[in-house]
């Protein structure tokens, strides 16, 4: 079906969610972000499931992000809305009880390379790229910057966040955010092989320790939420996201021509 945004594939007890506008690069709007959380809320509840697969489809792109045709009609107001359905996506992967893998089968850019950090653990291939470009594009970035600093560090996340710039999968590697790089034919399997294992734990304990994992970074999380609407709300409302966002379109479109 045309409007199947996201697919879940069971595999014994693997849930494999798949990411699906290749088309586009898997870049999501917010019919996409809602099945994502109806998909992640569903496998939460099955016991049958004891582990989530996240990749995307086609071979180019785990995801490129926000599809910027529908972030660029946005103003103060829905762009401080926008916030509120990430809150809601955001919540829903930090909730899970359940170990998630993301299988990296090609880029994971701005909010798909949050996503990406919220998994439990990643693995991708030597083509991979992964970053926050959002700057290029005239998007104010706050949601990105929490969760990399969490993860990577302020010096890191300030050279993400300020550049714009996407790094290769060696790099990745390098800092811990790639915990496998494999064949690009071999990323889905050696995700499944992962989950299958943490699968295996004792689902108690998984479960305590994911959400004590949760916990220790809850209020930091809310901090940022209340930022996001804020400082989204200014930076829709000054124009200046839309003409960059146009911009932006109108130059990829014309290197596609």
């Amino acid at each position: 079906m045309a409007d199947r945004y996201i697919l879940v594939d069971k595999r014994d007890n693997v849930a494999v969610v798949t990411l699906n506008r290749p088309e586009i690069l898997n870049a999501w709007h917010a019919p996409m972000r809602s099945q994502l959380v109806d998909a992640l809320v569903e496998l939460e509840a099955d016991k049958s499931v004891r582990a989530i697969v996240l990749t995307g489809a086609g071979e180019r792109a785990f995801c490129a992000g926000q599809d910027l045709n529908e972030a660029k009609t946005f103003d103060g107001d829905t762009g401080s809305a926008w916030i509120a359905e990430w809150e809601i996506l955001y919540g829903a992967i930090r909730s899970l009880s359940k170990p998630l893998i993301a299988a990296l089968n090609g880029v994971a850019a701005g909010s798909a390379f949050q996503v990406a950090l919220l998994c439990d653990f990643r693995i991708g291939h030597s083509g991979v790229r992964m970053g926050q470009p959002e700057i290029n594009s005239g998007i104010a970035s706050v949601t990105g910057p929490w969760i990399m600093r969490e993860i990577l560090g302020l010096a890191r996340t300030t050279d993400l966040t300020l550049s714009g710039r996407l790094m290769n999968a060696e790099e990745c590697h390098s800092i811990g955010i790639i915990n496998q790089i494999v064949p690009a034919e071999t990323v889905l399997e050696a995700a499944l092989s992962l989950a299958r294992e943490l699968g295996s734990k004792p689902p108690v304990a998984m479960r305590l320790d994911k959400q004590w994992l949760r916990e220790m970074t809850e209020a930091g999380f809310r901090e940022c939420l209340d930022a996001a609407v804020r400082i989204h709300r200014e930076a829709y409302a000054s124009g200046e996201t839309a003409q960059m966002m146009e911009k932006f379109l109108a130059e990829r479109a014309s290197r596609k021509a």
